[in-house]
């Protein structure tokens, strides 16, 4: 079984995130985003590819959108209403109530701008219907197959990251998210999972952001320089989720240094946006909801609607701008009036997609920016970045995947060269297969298959019960070795042979089972079998005696007068001093060294005796040896050591 991810947006780039997942059978979209830099075909991801013929509904199960930014969202409504999309689209409650003022946004933007229509106000709202709302930690069961669950991601109010499982396999998309807390959200949380595959946005895949509490004063001393001097500053933001962040901020520095200078918001898009966080109080940080009981903190007392009229006018301002990235509408209509003055400040509070002016200016002051072939803006202004951007930074990444500590993980909704910085890291400090693909292109990677099955109650017994194997040996005291007689002192070797693994048995039209090793036989009808070795050879008493005591009995004596015992206790010893780390035990009249066993051999026609080494000499003895293949070489080692010990053997 395997998963195939086919990325048909921000592959290898910033913008209209869109990954189709075929898990065991199941086929779910991720995300339905634009590009904010593209007016042509390469706004929309290519749907071609996920059916050619259009049938989209049989061709996916469901659509998961995390968050309502336009880059997830933004091609949603012209996928449901103009290519016929009609199966379920699975969002988070905030998200929902969110996305279409978003879409109705970006919508009047485009007729502003004089762009073809992608989708009406009426495709926005009659793609809405088809949303179903989930809650955060809450398991929607997609069909008899497919569940998924939602986490809180952080970056904006309502954005979620999506566990989906089918079967056995499982995994995480994350969409955009934060790993630390900022004034109106919390850090991203997730449950630690079972996962296959996690497909993680890297946008800031080499930053390591200072802390929130530096960029704040940096981006309030920025803003107090410029409107101290007089000067006008600029904010383009989109209306929801950085926009209230700010507002917060400069809320709470206004009314600290008593400043009386108006700050400004455009469009009426705030005054519901900002009727919507109210409402959705508890999507937002712990601060916020401990103090909402006395004073709501997006209740802004000095923020105000801005006036197109107001443009010129003059003394200082700050004004918050849609759409963000300076992509067009209110923003640049501002831009290109404010930009020629050295006293205005234009601040980019975060990531800029490339193609839009936002990234032009990111990317180096410039003096003049072609906004078409007769349009060129001159740019005297003020250029401010902040690190204000809602998503994570790259230890963030790395301490989330760590976390999850998925099979296999993909990179997305990033640029190239840092996407690649990151990719090693994953697998050089995580030990983990990282991938990533660019547009159109599909990663398969494995994915996990469990087989449920019975256990026997012999293999289940044998598990838990202890199955102890008793055999007695004798250890030589060797302060005697000296003396004419050797002492042995008896003990007691116990073992524990309890089946550590079973035999799993699938039998057609039956459940698996897994069985005790010995039931396998009697399933099959047979007895155990194992290959066993045997070698019988002469061993000249005289040889090994003299390294061991003075005075020396005869081989006949040896076996008649005196104990067995005696000559493989000092066959013992021989061992254990050639064979310092095997485990010898002197079983009185015989010795074992895992299966080898050697014993005094008694038959005058062994048949495990070769025929010349049949002979009369009185003072030999014939050891009996038998050994499993698997201690072949201990074996002959064994049998080597003994033969040295006596100058007749053959």
């Amino acid at each position: 079984m395997a998963i195939d991810s086919l990325v048909l947006g921000a592959g290898q780039e910033v913008g209209k995130s869109c990954v189709v997942v075929s898990i065991n059978g199941k086929r779910i979209m991720f995300d339905c985003g634009m590009h904010m830099g593209y007016t042509d075909s390469r706004r929309y991801p290519d749907f071609s590819l996920i059916s050619n013929t259009g049938d989209f509904d049989n061709a996916l199960t469901c659509v998961v959108v995390t968050h309502f930014h336009l880059d997830h969202i933004g091609a949603l409504p012209y996928f449901t209403e103009v290519c016929g999309y009609k199966g379920p689209i699975y969002m988070t409650y905030p998200t929902k109530a969110l996305a279409p003022l978003m879409l109705e946004d970006y919508r009047k933007n485009m007729d502003r701008r004089g762009e073809d229509e992608q989708f009406t106000s009426d495709h926005i709202t009659e793609c809405m219907k088809k949303v179903i709302p989930v809650d955060l930690k809450q398991t929607v069961q997609v069909d008899k197959d497919l569940q998924i669950r939602a986490y809180y991601a952080g970056h904006v109010i309502g954005a979620a990251m999506f566990y989906a499982k089918v079967g056995d396999a499982a995994m995480v998309y994350t969409g955009d998210y934060n790993m630390t807390p900022d004034r109106h959200l919390g850090a991203a949380q997730i449950d630690r999972l079972q996962l296959d595959l996690v497909i993680t946005e890297s946008t800031y895949a080499t930053t390591i952001r200072d802390s929130r509490y530096g960029r704040e004063r940096e981006f309030l001393k920025a803003v107090h320089t410029c409107i101290a001097a007089g000067g006008k500053v600029l904010i383009p933001t989109f209306a929801l989720g950085r926009a209230q962040e700010l507002c917060i901020l400069l809320e709470d520095y206004w009314e600290r240094m008593n400043l009386k200078v108006p700050i400004y918001f455009s469009a009426g898009l705030t005054i519901q946006a900002n009727m919507y966080y109210k409402m959705l109080i508890n999507w937002t940080s712990q601060k916020i909801k401990e103090t909402y009981a006395t004073r709501n903190a997006f209740d802004f007392k000095n923020v105000r609607n801005f006036d197109r009229s107001l443009i010129n006018a003059p003394g200082p301002c700050v004004l918050f701008a849609t759409p963000g990235m300076i992509v067009g509408g209110f923003s640049l209509e501002v831009f290109m009036q404010w930009a020629p003055s050295e006293m205005n400040l234009v601040t980019l509070p975060g990531y800029c997609v490339a193609g839009t002016i936002g990234h032009k200016l990111m990317s180096g002051k410039p003096t003049k920016i072609d906004l078409d072939k007769d349009t060129q803006i001159d740019v005297r202004c003020q250029i401010h970045q902040l690190s204000f951007s809602p998503h994570t930074d790259a230890k963030g990444i790395m301490d989330l995947v760590k976390f999850l500590s998925p099979k296999h993980a993909i990179l997305v909704h990033g640029e190239k060269p840092k996407m690649a910085t990151l990719k090693e890291r994953i697998q050089s400090e995580l030990g983990i297969p990282c991938y990533c693909p660019a547009n159109n292109e599909t990663v398969t990677v494995p994915s996990t298959h469990y087989v449920k099955a019975d256990a026997s109650e012999t293999f289940i017994r044998s598990c838990l019960n202890p199955n102890f194997k008793f055999s007695t040996y004798s250890s030589v005291d060797k302060s005697y070795l000296d003396s004419k007689y050797s002492k042995a002192a008896s003990g007691l070797q116990v073992s524990d042979e309890r089946v550590a693994e079973g035999i799993l048995v699938v039998e057609k039209g039956k459940k698996a089972k897994v069985i005790h090793q010995d039931e396998l036989l009697l399933m099959l009808g047979d007895k155990k079998h194992e290959v066993q070795f045997a070698y019988c050879f002469p061993m000249h008493t005289e040889r090994l005696q003299k390294t061991r005591t003075e005075e020396l009995p005869s081989a006949d004596t040896l076996l008649c007068d005196l104990d067995k015992c005696t000559l493989i206790n000092q066959l013992s010893m021989k061992l254990s001093n050639e064979l310092s780390d095997a485990n010898i035990l002197d079983l009185g009249e015989q010795l074992q060294v895992e299966s080898f066993r050697v014993s005094i051999c008694s038959k005058n026609s062994c048949p495990h005796r070769l025929s010349h080494s049949v002979h009369n000499d009185s003072e030999s003895v014939f050891l009996c040896c038998h050994w499993s293949l698997r201690d072949e070489k201990l074996a002959w080692k064994i049998i080597s050591i003994m033969k040295s010990s006596s100058p007749h053997t053959t």
